[in-house]
């Protein structure tokens, strides 16, 4: 028998490729497919499911590249499928045939567990519910394939009919399945049920097969429930990176990895590589185009942050007081936020953090100036880089790369009246051209005065292009510079067209990120503020401060 106790070293299983894309908003190419790949076995996971062969162009494509593109060390590739068709033959199935195909030494198929859909969404009898599950498998471990089951809604049909369950459970072990996945489909179980259910399967199969939990995240209870799947006896976690996942998303993995491995002492991910976790994070949020949400245990850019007051003036002291892992061990760091509440400790913390040397009267420069700038609409906290800037000018730095002359924004909205009836011009209607924007800017380089002008989708497109071109590719540290998210807030709706806008911009090089901020009751000044912020950023991680 297996038990807590005795469970030293769990298997995780990634599915962000299949069940993770699933997720409304996320639509994955195939080099998006094998990129993320990559990053799963730099991680160290133990398998990687890649698909289901023969359901799409995307996933055929996607299993046929891998075999030569896709260099796993530490990972194995994973096909997914089901069980053969009710009533049908194994050797004319075509899901099968797929799985076969798909080049993997490792397959995973669903099947049901639960009565109610046997003969419901089926509409076949619950023996054939069950030879459905041992043919199939029987089928695949025939052409030398190794196989997990997975019990879909076996935790519904458990509370249910348990003995049902447990019948295609047994009929999967005899005919060859290495791993009993039992899922979660709908995620509304809560972790007590979890963990008896678990241990009551690990007890009635012993030492015959290995117990492995997937689950869903709608009662949000997803890691709690992979813990006690984990406390009753399962060995494999099926997860994804970001809790990505139809609906509310799946068992998040960069939660449940450290949790078993910090705080459970149980072996998951090679531990010299734990401290990818957050770099592998972030870089799977950028493959899918979706901001890694800031608030995110271990891996998020606030999980370890700290504004003003009490902590960050304890912090330096003894940082395990209010942070509760040392942050690196997961790929992570401090930071000190800063905003209109903070003090002259909270300002020196952070300058030590940046490397920046602040006298006494610069630090009260710096106090006054953010309690002033925040009542006008600023919000540091949010903007990294613009407070950099804002401090490194406090000491009488000034960016040495241009100077800003002037600048114009110009948009011209193209429109050709049409004639209705006869003397009558109606409204006129948008041609074929549309809205244009172009904006001209005045800079000074190395002494040299030069205008640029450029056209662009919007204004703040317009002045990047029109800024890079006036800068004629002098610093090649700006090559890579690109913004990821441009976001705008009225902050005194009461005044209509008038309100004060509040403008944040996203940026990053590839390697770095970072945000910026601009405020004004002009919403293209508010945008040029963030957009000069974000580029002398991106300057002075590239050229150095000078």
């Amino acid at each position: 028998m297996t038990d807590a106790a005795q469970v030293r070293k769990v298997e995780i299983y990634d599915t962000t490729l299949r069940d993770g894309a699933q997720l409304e908003g996320i639509s994955l190419t195939v080099d998006d497919k094998l990129r993320i790949a990559e990053q799963l076995d730099w991680l160290g996971v133990h398998f990687i499911e890649a698909g289901w062969p023969g359901s799409n162009p995307k996933d055929d494509e996607m299993f046929r590249r891998a075999a030569t593109e896709l260099k796993l060390d530490t990972s194995t590739l994973v096909a997914f499928g089901s069980t053969r068709r009710p009533k049908g033959k194994v050797d004319s199935d075509d899901t099968l045939r797929h799985l076969v195909e798909a080049g993997t030494s490792t397959v995973c198929i669903v099947g049901k567990c639960w009565d109610y859909h046997v003969t419901e969404a089926l509409g076949t009898t619950l023996d054939e519910g069950v030879a459905m599950v041992a043919d199939s498998i029987e089928f695949l471990r025939g052409n030398g394939l190794e196989v997990f089951f997975d019990a879909e809604h076996f935790f519904d049909g458990y509370r249910r009919t348990p003995e049902f369950s447990l019948r295609v459970l047994e009929a999967a072990v005899e005919r060859g399945a290495i791993r009993l996945v039992l899922c979660d489909t709908n995620g509304g179980t809560l972790p007590d049920e979890v963990e008896t259910t678990v241990r009551a399967v690990v007890t009635y199969f012993g030492a015959d097969v290995g117990v492995a939990v997937h689950l869903h995240d709608d009662a949000g209870t997803g890691v709690a429930n992979a813990l006690a799947g984990v406390r009753g006896g399962a060995i494999q976690v099926q997860g994804t990176i970001n809790g990505y996942g139809e609906r509310t998303g799946n068992c998040n993995l960069t939660t449940i990895i450290p949790n078993l491995t910090l705080k459970m002492g149980i072996e998951t991910i090679p531990a010299d590589r734990l401290e990818r976790l957050t770099p592998v994070a972030h870089h799977v949020a950028e493959l899918v185009n979706m901001a890694l949400n800031p608030q995110a245990a271990y891996v998020g850019e606030s999980a370890f942050a700290h504004k003003a007051g009490l902590h960050t003036s304890a912090i330096k002291k003894r940082p395990d007081a209010y942070e509760h892992v040392p942050p690196d061990m997961v790929g992570n760091g401090t930071r000190f936020v800063v905003s209109e509440l903070a003090g002259k400790s909270t300002i020196l913390l952070k300058a030590e953090e940046l490397g920046l040397e602040l006298d006494g009267p610069q630090v009260n420069d710096v106090v006054d100036m953010l309690k002033r700038m925040e009542h006008e609409g600023y919000h540091f906290e949010v903007a990294d880089a613009s407070l950099e800037l804002l401090m490194r000018r406090a000491t009488g730095w000034e960016q040495p790369w241009f100077e800003v002359e002037s600048f114009r924004v110009i948009t011209d909205d193209h429109k050709v009246g049409h004639v209705d009836g006869v003397g009558d011009v109606t409204a006129a209607k948008p041609s074929v051209g549309g809205v244009s924007t172009e904006a001209t800017i005045k800079v000074h380089v190395d002494g040299e005065r030069t205008v640029a002008t450029a056209e662009g989708n919007g204004p703040v497109n317009a002045l990047d292009t029109a800024l890079r071109r006036a800068l004629g590719g002098r610093y090649p540290a700006l090559d890579p510079v690109h913004l990821t998210d441009y976001k705008v807030r009225v902050l005194d709706t009461q005044k209509g067209t008038g309100a004060i806008t509040r403008v944040l911009i996203d940026s990053t090089n590839g390697d770095r990120t970072w945000s910026t901020i601009g405020v004004s009751e002009n919403i293209i000044e508010a945008s040029w503020q963030a957009l000069y912020d974000s580029l002398v950023y991106g300057l002075l991680l590239g050229e150095g401060a000078t």
